[in-house]
């Protein structure tokens, strides 16, 4: 199995263990800040990535984290990580049990390109329309790339709907070629 296997078999058994414990939300929290840290530029960040400190050293430090109002599951999975040398795979981890408990919740993350500012209204409008597409309840997040001249593109998993007027454009193109 491949280490994003096993990283995602992980988390989907943390998932378990912090539902169960009712605390499924605080985890997902903890996990995001943990992996900030310990991707960042940080002193922490560093001594928990460097191969050359020992492990010992950094249970302790992650006893420590733990010590300052962790979950008791995150706490334990931290000593875990840092016993296995494993605390660079948490942002890693971090992201797959994002996506475990979205899909446990029936959520699906969509990215909504346009080529100015969406509206709040319009949003929500497409969130909706994406919802009764996909049979789950969109989370929405926007960006602006004016490339796209207008319309809208939205990435939803590894669907695309692109309905941008450069797509529209290169279409019309390629029939104009095509039929010459």
């Amino acid at each position: 199995m491949t280490d994003a296997g096993k990283i995602a078999r992980h988390a989907r058994a943390l998932l378990d263990v912090a539902d169960a414990a009712g605390h499924a939300d605080a985890v997902a929290g903890e996990l995001d800040a943990l992996a900030a840290v310990v991707s960042g530029d940080s002193d922490v960040g560093r001594v928990l990535r460097n191969p050359a400190v020992p492990a010992a050293v950094k249970v302790d430090a992650v006893r420590a984290l733990g010590a300052l109002g962790l979950t008791p599951t995150t706490a334990k999975l931290l000593v875990i990580l840092a016993e296995h040398e494993a605390l660079p795979t948490l942002p890693v981890m971090a992201q797959a049990y994002q996506a475990r408990l979205l899909e446990r919740r029936n959520i699906v993350a969509a990215e909504v390109t346009t080529a100015t500012p969406l509206p709040a209204d319009r949003a929500g409008a497409l969130s909706a329309r994406l919802g009764e597409v996909t049979g789950k309840q969109v989370r929405l997040s926007t960006r602006v790339d004016p490339s796209i001249i207008g319309g809208v593109v939205a990435r939803v998993g590894s669907t695309v709907f692109d309905g941008s007027v450069t797509t529209q454009l290169a279409r019309m193109r390629q029939k104009l070629v095509e039929n010459v």
